[in-house]
C-alpha cells in the first residue's frame, strides 16, 4: 500500500468520525489499482443517488491527495462493491439502448451522468462498427447520446 492511499484513508475515517458515520476504511487492491474500500453501518447512504455521495467523496479525496500521485494515478473510493455494481448496470444500459437505436433508428440520450458514467458506456460500445456515442451539454447536465454512424 502506498503512503498517499494510507493518508487518505486515515482523512476519510477522520471525516467519517467527525460527521457522526459509523462507516470505516481500508485500502485494498483492485484491478486498477488501490481501493478505498468502505463499508459499516451506513454504507447505504454512499449508494444512494445512484452514488453521488460517494462520488463527490472521491472528487474531495483526490483533490486533496491527487497532487501526490505519480502520472495519471486516481485514487478510488467503494462502497459494498458498488462501482462493480453499477459498472455492470451501466454496461446493461448501454446494450439495451443501443439495440434500440439500431432498432429504430432514433438517436437514444441517457439521463445527465457523471463522466466515469459516461466513460463506462463510451467503453462498452466502442467497438460497435453501426453506432457511435457523444457527450452533449454542459457540466452537472452533461449527458451521453447514441445516434446510428452515418
Amino acid at each position: 500500500m502506498t503512503e498517499v492511499s494510507q493518508q487518505a484513508a486515515q482523512y476519510l475515517a477522520e471525516v467519517f468520525d467527525a460527521t457522526g458515520l459509523q462507516l470505516r476504511v481500508a485500502v485494498k487492491q483492485g484491478v486498477g489499482g488501490e481501493v478505498l474500500d468502505i463499508e459499516g453501518k451506513d454504507a447505504e447512504l454512499l449508494q444512494a443517488q445512484t452514488g453521488e455521495l460517494l462520488e463527490a467523496l472521491q472528487h474531495l479525496i483526490n483533490q486533496v491527495f491527487g497532487r501526490s500521485l505519480t502520472g495519471s494515478a486516481r485514487l478510488v473510493c467503494d462502497v459494498n462493491g458498488f462501482r462493480a455494481t453499477r459498472e455492470a448496470e451501466l454496461q446493461a444500459m448501454a446494450n439495451l439502448a443501443a439495440n434500440r437505436v439500431r432498432q429504430t433508428g432514433v438517436p437514444f440520450t441517457f439521463e445527465p451522468m457523471s463522466a466515469n458514467e459516461r466513460r463506462i458506456i463510451h467503453l462498452t460500445l466502442a467497438d460497435s462498427a453501426d453506432l457511435s456515442t457523444e457527450s452533449i451539454g454542459e457540466g452537472s447536465e452533461r449527458k451521453l447520446r447514441i445516434v446510428r454512424k452515418k
